[in-house]
């Protein structure tokens, strides 16, 4: 793909197939723009990656991209091709000729096997939407229709990795064990919770801290690729511009180092649905209406992170204590998880005390090229 056109028709491909549709989400249009270029998004200083179209009688039909992170593959010992962006009609013909392009382009180039969908990174959509269709979808993950799945099943493609998503009710006020074991664990290993300013954030560098705490505490996970300095400035840059830090918790222990935080946004799903996904002309009304004034009634719990050697100490509840009342004052009723890994089950035992159900599962497939 080498036109601006082009770009814009790949970029807008999913909109135009989802239309109307009451669960679809879509992403920033802005946002997808920056990821695909060079000069922007500093994963190309080490991934490859190449975007496709599906035509048929002039008409686009279907989109992929193809990714190889040289980085995971080293981490993770495989020679791998990513394919992620999927989007197609409900055709077989068309889902096969998209993953037989992507599938070819890795062979060209040493791959033995095709995954997806995934990213350039764990912060780009992943996993293909497997349960949970009448849902509506999140500004971070990937909605898709049934048949995407199914196809992908009768084209030989397995299983890979599973994540779930729960939709937690919160409760009413703070549980009474959350802050009691706060303020014991607090006092056991000489922890503090820590409110931060925007200008005290940029002064201390506290972005960067917050993601080199994600690469130590997310590196085990299924196909992380460990975050460079330029991609850490980059979402940097990119998330700590926006959030409201009354919905954030940073844990530092006695030598003010940074070993646990949890981020939390208002649910942006019907903003984004009300904007198209565009900032202009009245998009960032919507988005920062919802952000700052007229919250909606669910949080989407963005992510948690742990410091490996605080892992299985309580420290959740330090986060708990400090954010669930700050929820709840704002109006939140409901919270929706990340998508977690299947496996893990310590993350999982977070949502324990709460009434919660899982609503959606999500799927890598794999394939021997």
């Amino acid at each position: 793909m080498s036109s601006p056109k082009e770009m814009r028709t790949f970029i807008d491909f999913a909109s135009h197939l989802y239309k109307n549709h009451p669960c679809y989400v879509p992403n920033l249009r802005s946002d997808d723009f920056a990821t695909f270029d060079p000069g922007t998004n500093k994963a190309f200083e080490f991934c490859e990656s190449e975007l496709f179209l599906a035509y048929r009688d002039d008409k686009v039909v279907g989109r992929v991209a193809a990714i190889i992170n040289p980085k995971a593959n080293e981490t993770w010992n495989v020679r791998q091709v990513r394919f992620g962006w999927i989007d197609f009609i409900e055709d077989m013909e068309v889902a096969e000729a998209l993953l037989d392009t992507v599938s070819a382009w890795g062979r060209e180039r040493g791959m033995d096997e095709i995954a997806g969908p995934l990213g350039f990174t764990d912060f780009d959509p992943e996993g293909m939407l497997v349960e949970g269709f009448d849902k509506l979808g999140t500004m971070i993950t990937i909605y898709n229709h049934g048949y995407y799945p199914e196809y992908l099943g009768k084209l030989g493609y397995t299983k890979d990795a599973d994540w779930i998503e729960y939709l937690i009710k919160l409760p009413e006020s703070l549980p009474e064990r959350f802050a009691k074991m706060a303020s014991i664990v607090c006092e056991k290993y000489g922890l503090k919770v820590r409110k931060l300013s925007r200008s005290i954030i940029r002064k201390e560098q506290y972005g960067r801290k917050m993601f080199h705490l994600i690469n130590e505490s997310y590196n085990q996970l299924y196909g992380y690729s460990l975050l460079s300095e330029k991609q850490i400035d980059q979402y940097v840059a990119q998330y700590l511009t926006f959030i409201d830090l009354k919905m954030v918790s940073f844990v530092e222990n006695e030598a003010g180092e940074l070993v646990a935080c949890g981020i939390t946004i208002p649910s942006l799903a019907k903003a984004l649905r009300r904007s198209k996904g565009r900032l202009f002309p009245f998009g960032w009304f919507h988005l920062l209406n919802t952000l700052y004034v007229n919250k909606p009634d669910i949080v989407d719990l963005l992510l948690v992170a742990v410091k490996p050697e605080y892992r299985n100490k309580g420290l959740h509840a330090i986060l708990f204590a400090d954010l669930i009342p700050s929820l709840i004052k704002l109006g939140f009723k409901y919270a929706e998880s990340n998508p977690e890994l299947e496996t893990n089950a310590k993350v999982q035992a977070l949502w324990g005390p709460f009434e919660r159900t899982v609503h959606k599962r999500r799927r890598v497939f794999r394939k021997s090229l």
